[in-house]
């Protein structure tokens, strides 16, 4: 199968440091202080919106910190076409505070005009591939920057798949030019809950293509792992996350939390961990930070 048309020529974003997910609970802490924190990555829909307190705050926000816009509407695999209402939303938003990159996931999260609310996952055919690789194509096209899209976690497998999800992931970012997001926790949720090496679904992404990690936490139920970004990141995705920086380098991280949010500082604490482990990896990162 040849490239897909349209493939965009699109810049690396930059390397960031390390960031947190930005949460309206923490907007007074990093307007009134200077955390230790290098950027920050906002949920694009929050801010999709005519006017109010979402938008000023992200004004003062964006006016000291680097930014990173990250979807969850996207639907890059549906079936259904493109919203591009939505498309036409996000475009402005990134127009108004240029973000790095705008990133979301691979995955559908409605058909048929109905949002599920959920990252539901891919068949990893090559119908999928086609199709999948058609749609960013046309949505790199829209945004005129870079797109990113993330791995997501799974519970399911779908029988009549081709392929496994690295290589799918790597033949996509080949065939349209556009980046990656590595959830190291999705990772080692998939991997546990489909009885896969994690450890090989890393080394097999393409090394120059990833620009963003996530790290977050999980709920382990004995015999499956629940995605819930609602915890400190395991030991275990520590670890994972080691081996991730071994592989790729010096690429932008942060801390994701979705659900029992503690204080800012709390935050900032665990983060320091993610600038020691990639320090002790690759030194001139300690002179950096």
């Amino acid at each position: 199968m040849s490239e897909c048309a349209g493939k965009s020529q699109l810049y690396r974003p930059r390397y960031l440091g390390f960031g947190l997910g930005l949460r309206p609970q923490h907007y007074a802490d990093i307007l009134n202080g200077e955390p230790d924190v290098d950027w920050f990555e906002v949920i694009s829909e929050n801010y999709m919106v005519p006017g109010g307190r979402p938008l000023r705050m992200l004004e003062q926000i964006r006016a000291r910190y680097p930014i990173v816009m990250h979807g969850v509407s996207l639907s890059i695999a549906s079936t259904s076409p493109l919203d591009r209402d939505y498309l036409q939303n996000l475009h402005d938003l990134a127009e108004r505070f240029e973000p790095e990159f705008v990133s979301d996931h691979l995955c559908w999260t409605g058909v048929h005009g109905v949002n599920l609310h959920d990252l539901l996952p891919v068949p990893y055919t090559r119908e999928a591939l086609d199709h999948v690789c058609s749609r960013v194509a046309q949505v790199q096209d829209a945004l005129r920057r870079p797109l990113a899209l993330e791995n997501v976690s799974s519970y399911l497998e779908f029988a009549h798949s081709e392929m496994n999800e690295w290589d799918f992931l790597a033949e996509l970012t080949r065939r349209t030019g556009c980046w990656l997001v590595l959830d190291v926790n999705n990772v080692f949720v998939s991997a546990f809950n489909h009885g896969w090496d994690a450890r090989r679904f890393i080394d097999a992404i393409p090394r120059d293509r990833v620009v963003q990690f996530h790290l977050a936490g999980h709920e382990h139920m004995t015999t499956h792992i629940i995605d819930t970004h609602d915890a400190l990141v395991p030991p275990e995705v520590w670890d994972l996350y080691a081996h991730a920086v071994d592989r790729f380098g010096a690429v932008s991280t942060i801390i994701e939390r979705d659900d029992h949010i503690p204080p800012l500082a709390d935050m900032v604490a665990e983060l320091s961990i993610a600038r020691r482990v990639a320090s002790e990896r690759i030194p001139v990162l300690a002179k950096v930070s």
